[in-house]
C-alpha cells in the first residue's frame, strides 16, 4: 500500500492536468484523477513492466474522454434556456461584466488565448487527444501510443491536421483583427 500511495503521489498533478485539459473543470478533472487511481489500484495486476505513469496517464485520458462524450451526449437532449433573474422587489437583475482595465495588448492576448481554446475545443476527439498529449502535455509520440493504442503514424497525422486546424484558427483571429482597426 506504501508504495502506491508514493506512485499516487508521483503521479497526481499529471494525470489532474490531463483530465483538466480535456474536461476543463477542475471539480471533474478532481474526480476523473480519483476514479483514475482507483480503477489502477483495481487493477494493478494487469500493469507489465514499470511503466506505471503511462499507464495511469492512458487510464485518465480514456475515463477523461469517456466523461466527454457522456457530457455531449446528455447536452444534445437538454435544452439549454436560462431563465432570466429577478430580485426581491420583482426588477430583472443584470448580470455586469468585470472589466478591470487592462491594456490593448493584454486584451488581444486573453482573445487570442480564446479563439485557441474555441479552435481546439472545436477540433475531433482523437486530434484533440492527441494535440493536448503532445504539444500541451509534452508527451512523445511513443507514450501516447500507448495510451491510445494508436500507430505513430496515424498519431503523427492527427497532430499535423489538428496542428493546421489550429493555424487556420489563428490566422482567421488576426484577419478579424486586422480588418476591425
Amino acid at each position: 500500500m506504501p508504495a502506491f500511495e508514493e506512485l499516487v503521489a508521483r503521479n497526481r498533478d499529471r494525470v489532474f492536468g490531463i483530465a483538466l485539459r480535456i474536461l476543463h473543470s477542475e471539480a471533474e478533472a478532481a474526480e476523473v484523477a480519483q476514479e483514475t487511481f482507483l480503477a489502477a489500484w483495481r487493477s494493478l495486476d494487469q500493469l507489465t513492466g514499470n511503466q506505471f505513469s503511462h499507464w495511469v496517464a492512458r487510464i485518465a485520458a480514456n475515463r477523461s474522454l469517456m466523461k466527454l462524450r457522456h457530457q455531449k451526449v446528455a447536452n444534445q437532449f437538454e435544452e439549454s434556456m436560462e431563465s432570466p433573474q429577478f430580485n426581491a422587489r420583482g426588477s430583472l437583475v443584470e448580470t455586469v461584466a468585470d472589466w478591470a482595465p487592462t491594456g490593448e495588448g493584454a486584451a488581444i492576448d486573453a482573445e487570442l488565448r480564446g479563439a485557441i481554446a474555441q479552435a481546439a475545443e472545436g477540433l475531433p476527439d482523437p486530434a484533440k487527444q492527441v494535440f493536448l498529449l503532445h504539444d500541451v502535455e509534452g508527451l512523445d509520440y511513443q507514450q501516447i501510443s500507448e495510451i491510445t493504442k494508436d500507430s505513430i503514424p496515424a498519431l503523427k497525422s492527427r497532430l499535423h491536421r489538428a496542428r493546421l486546424a489550429m493555424r487556420a484558427a489563428i490566422d482567421r483571429f488576426y484577419a478579424e483583427k486586422g480588418s476591425a482597426e
